[in-house]
């Protein structure tokens, strides 16, 4: 019997091929079982992530300038509520800056600025380059350059311009405010607990109007004082008459009164008081309650 062999066995140029087929198939499961390629596609993908965060970072950045505001030239005398916390000013400095404002003064400079709000060097250095003063300030300050550049000027130094905190020698660069004077102004002061009122300043013994006037143009109470108060239904003769506007005749009419109410319910009830000095009462309470 003839046994028939497979036709491809005769040919052998397509036995030899098979047999290189067989050998890379064995040959790359061999490199898969054995060679780790993932790091090298972990490197690669981590390497792709992270451009693409520079990328995004890159323009998070952009964006993040244009949404930012512009600051325009502006004159610091009419800085809002809204326009000081945009430029990173506090609360207090802005009240300060309005305080002043209201007493009908201006700022004519950046070193003006910074005394009457408080601002720290780092926040004035960066929104006083868009100060914009007007034309006559600016021509007043180029003369006063000219005027120290050719002639000899003495500089004042002034630790405040707070009326509540400015010291004896601070007060004394007034021209015409003498050491002792200077001094009974800090003592008459100390005895009110501090100056809630510009007006207070007219009522230091032998201080000419005048010169209380042109004191008030340099100083200014930029911080009220925190005075502590006595309570009218519960405080003796003796320490109600030591509180400032109150005289023996009025602190007798006082606690007549009291006895009269039994206890007073509100610290208005002083103006029923016959002969009481309506004129002084928002002084007198500022030291008196009736809680």
């Amino acid at each position: 019997m003839k046994i028939i062999k497979p036709h491809f066995w005769y040919n052998k140029s397509q036995r030899n091929g098979v047999f290189f087929l067989l050998f890379s198939i064995i040959v790359l499961q061999i490199i898969y079982s054995f060679v780790d390629l993932s790091p090298t596609i972990k490197e690669f993908h981590q390497r792709s992530v992270t451009d693409l965060q520079l990328k995004i970072d890159a323009l998070k950045k952009i964006e993040l300038e244009k949404r930012k505001p512009k600051i325009y030239p502006f004159n610091p005398n009419y800085i809002t509520d809204y326009k000081g916390e945009q430029l990173g000013m506090s609360i207090q400095e802005i009240d300060r800056l309005l305080a002043f404002r209201k007493q009908n003064k201006f700022i004519n400079s950046t070193k003006d600025f910074q005394l009457i709000t408080g601002v720290s060097d780092v926040l004035l250095s960066e929104i006083s380059p868009h100060f914009k003063f007007p034309d006559w300030v600016l021509k007043q300050q180029q003369k006063n350059t000219r005027v120290k550049k050719y002639s000899k000027v003495v500089r004042v130094d002034r630790s405040t311009i707070d009326l509540n905190l400015a010291t004896a020698q601070d007060l004394e660069t007034i021209n015409g405010v003498h050491e002792f004077l200077a001094q009974r102004i800090v003592k008459y002061r100390n005895k009110l607990q501090g100056f809630a009122y510009q007006s207070q300043l007219f009522e230091v013994w032998k201080l000419d109007k005048e010169l209380a006037s042109k004191i008030l143009s340099t100083f200014l109470i930029v911080n009220k004082p925190i005075i502590e108060k006595m309570n009218l239904n519960t405080a003796t003769f003796k320490q109600v008459l030591s509180s400032p506007y109150i005289d023996y005749d009025l602190c007798k009419k006082i606690f007549e009164f009291r006895d009269e109410v039994a206890e007073l319910q509100s610290i208005e009830e002083l103006k029923n008081i016959e002969g009481f000095p309506i004129d002084k009462y928002d002084r007198i309470v500022l030291y008196l309650d009736a809680k």
